[in-house]
């Protein structure tokens, strides 16, 4: 069995001293935090907050994967993704999968499964995205949001794995939904599947 070293280790740990917001907009917004270091020493820590959000690995009974085609203005270029989204106050993190996977693509799914959660910019931002698997998909209409235009494509696990290998998908979630998802086919890794009603 691996042994982990331990990790939250007092020896580390910084100390808020002093906590400022610098912008404060709709989605996100900027904070500014004076801090002391493990050594005494004071300096500053710059970060986003962010609500955290819910991501969808939804398999098809083929056993291809659904993608999404999305323009992503901070890149200035469409990315290849599974499906996310973003938690609205209060929303338990399923309900949040159940409905951007529907409004997004406009499948439903019976069975869901949470496999982790991941921090994907843990230098600048409290972000977390939780990881669902989704299977039993019924396809229905889709629900975008004002302003919101993405493509909904299907791919079998091998070109999505491929995809990612050749620098085609560079997204963080993303990577790490393809690193469940090998691992989950493979049988590495399990999952424990709740059937899902409505």
């Amino acid at each position: 069995m691996l042994l982990l070293p331990e990790l939250q280790p007092p020896h580390l740990k910084e100390t808020t001293l002093h906590s400022e917001t610098v912008f404060r907009g709709h989605f996100l917004h900027a904070c500014r935090d004076t801090v002391r270091l493990p050594d005494g020493r004071e300096t500053t820590r710059e970060y986003v907050v962010h609500p955290g959000a819910v991501m969808v690995v939804p398999l098809l009974d083929d056993g291809r994967v659904v993608l999404e085609r999305q323009y992503r203005y901070p890149l200035h270029r469409a990315m290849l993704e599974f499906p996310a989204g973003k938690l609205d106050p209060g929303e338990p993190v399923l309900d949040c999968a159940r409905r951007e996977l529907q409004e997004e693509t406009g499948y439903r799914a019976r069975w869901w499964a949470r496999a982790g959660v991941l921090h994907p910019v843990i230098s600048y931002a409290t972000e977390f995205i939780d990881i669902w698997f989704a299977r039993g998909l019924t396809l229905g209409p889709r629900q975008l949001d004002e302003g919101e235009f993405l493509d909904v494509l299907s791919v079998t696990p091998q070109e999505l794995l491929q995809a990612c290998r050749d620098g085609l998908i560079t997204d963080a979630k993303t990577l790490t939904g393809a690193l469940w998802l090998q691992n989950v086919l493979r049988g590495d890794w399990t999952l424990e599947w709740v059937e899902v009603s409505g």
